[in-house]
C-alpha cells in the first residue's frame, strides 16, 4: 500500500491553527468532510470514540489517529502539522507536531491495519520527519509523503 494511495494534495494542512487534541481532530474531521464527503461530526465522533481506547499519539512528536466509517468507499488520509506542538495525551507525554489521519470503510479489514503499518513506517523515520518539520508547504509536504514511501520500498 503507497501512502499516493492513501493522501490526496488536498488532505495536507501545513499549517494546523489548534492548542488541544480536541481542536486538532475536529479540524481534521472538517477537512475530511470536505474530501469525503462525509459529515464533520459522524468522522469527528469516531476519532473521539477510538482515543477513548487510547491515545494514537505514539511519541517522537507523531500521532495517527485513525478510524472506521460505515458509507466510506475507499482508505483516506490526511496530514497536518503543528508548528507548536499539541498535548496529545501521547505515550512519551510529548506534544505533538505531526498528525496523519486516516480513514477507513467498515469492511476494509487487513488494508486499514495495512495502511497504518505503512504511515508508522513513514514517520518512523527520523530524517524524513525531520524534513517535513522544515516544509512550509502544502506542496512540499505531500511530495516528500510519496517521495519517502519510494525510497521505503527500493
Amino acid at each position: 500500500m503507497d501512502v499516493s494511495e492513501l493522501i490526496e494534495p488536498q488532505g495536507i494542512i501545513p499549517r494546523l491553527k489548534a492548542n488541544s487534541k480536541k481542536q486538532a481532530l475536529q479540524e481534521l474531521a472538517r477537512r475530511a468532510s470536505e474530501i469525503t464527503g462525509l459529515e464533520q461530526r459522524e468522522i469527528f465522533d469516531v476519532l473521539l470514540e477510538r482515543e477513548r481506547l487510547g491515545t494514537t499519539g505514539v511519541g517522537a512528536g507523531i500521532a495517527i489517529p485513525h478510524g472506521k466509517l460505515n458509507r466510506l468507499d475507499r482508505l483516506h488520509g490526511l496530514f497536518a502539522r503543528s508548528g507548536d506542538g499539541i498535548e496529545f495525551d501521547s505515550i512519551d507525554e510529548a506534544p505533538v507536531d505531526l498528525i496523519f489521519l486516516l480513514l477507513a470503510p467498515e469492511s476494509a479489514g487487513a488494508d486499514h491495519l495495512k495502511a497504518l503499518a505503512r504511515v508508522s513506517r513513514l514517520l518512523r523515520d527520523k530524517t524524513t520527519c525531520n524534513k517535513l518539520r522544515g516544509c512550509e508547504t502544502a506542496d512540499a509536504i505531500y511530495a516528500l509523503l510519496v517521495e519517502g514511501e519510494t525510497s521505503h520500498a527500493a
